[in-house]
């Protein structure tokens, strides 16, 4: 009998190795195995996952940990904020942290198709490859808490929905959680009618920059809307400042100066 052969009525159960314990002569097997392949990055004994990417979501400075408190307290939040101070990635990682927990149902991610300064022009393909580069840094975010296996997968379900501003027009968005991102591309109508989308049992979180906007001087709303909702005692506006800048030092020293 091979080697082979004789491991593989062990582990079917063919073959008692204990029945030769007495003999010492008899090269016995070894039936217990510590490691295997299979258990191999991030798969465990009690069966295959994928590698985990949820990780520990901390606030590194006072202003991200007024954000968190914020979006775990009330059912809409605005972040307003200069670039690098994480609103954004926050935002998406506390819609994945309720997706995963199952205190939502799914997550609409959204931002407005607004080109920075430059014409790309008329882009080649399907509506989802013209929207695509616009979009793209919703999937950064999200490819950072998931791997993109799953998120393919949750997008094919239906759990996260990417979609640009003008397609939300009309929609009641019950039992989700809703980021709009860079909103400060937003005029004033339509962040009226992205904030009355919100549904029973939904969270809304609007980020942006008032002071990035690529629209015509005076045409963003973002910044009459927050100014207004934050009178409302349940709506939260966290205004970060260039002390929750997150990204490298240097960003911070040419903001304050441009």
């Amino acid at each position: 009998m091979t080697k082979r052969a004789l491991k593989r009525m062990t582990r079917e159960g063919e073959f008692n190795p204990q029945q030769f314990e007495d003999d010492g002569k008899i090269r016995r097997l070894p039936t217990e195995r510590g490691w295997s392949p299979m258990r191999a990055q991030g798969r465990s004994e009690e069966g295959d996952r994928d590698q985990g990417y949820m990780k520990t979501l901390k606030a590194k400075s006072e202003g991200q940990a007024a954000l968190l408190n914020a979006i775990d307290t009330q059912n809409l939040v605005l972040a307003l904020g200069p670039a690098g101070t994480g609103k954004t990635y926050l935002a998406i990682a506390k819609a994945v942290e309720a997706l995963e927990a199952g205190r939502v149902g799914r997550i609409v991610l959204s931002r407005p198709a607004v080109e920075a300064g430059e014409s790309i022009g008329y882009l080649p393909g399907e509506m989802e490859d013209k929207l695509a580069p616009y979009l793209r840094p919703l999937y950064d975010a999200l490819s950072d808490r998931l791997s993109m296996k799953r998120v393919r997968a949750l997008i094919a379900e239906g759990l996260i929905e990417i979609a640009p501003v003008g397609f939300m027009r009309g929609r009641t968005l019950n039992n989700a959680f809703v980021v709009i991102d860079e909103a400060q591309n937003c005029t004033y109508v339509q962040l009226k009618m992205l904030l009355t989308r919100l549904g029973w049992h939904s969270t809304m979180v609007i980020t942006g920059d008032p002071n990035q906007s690529d629209l015509l001087p005076g045409v963003s709303g973002l910044g009459d809307v927050a100014n207004r909702l934050e009178a409302l005692s349940d709506v939260s506006v966290v205004r970060l400042k260039d002390v929750d800048i997150v990204r490298h030092p240097l960003v911070a020293s040419m903001l304050s100066v441009l």
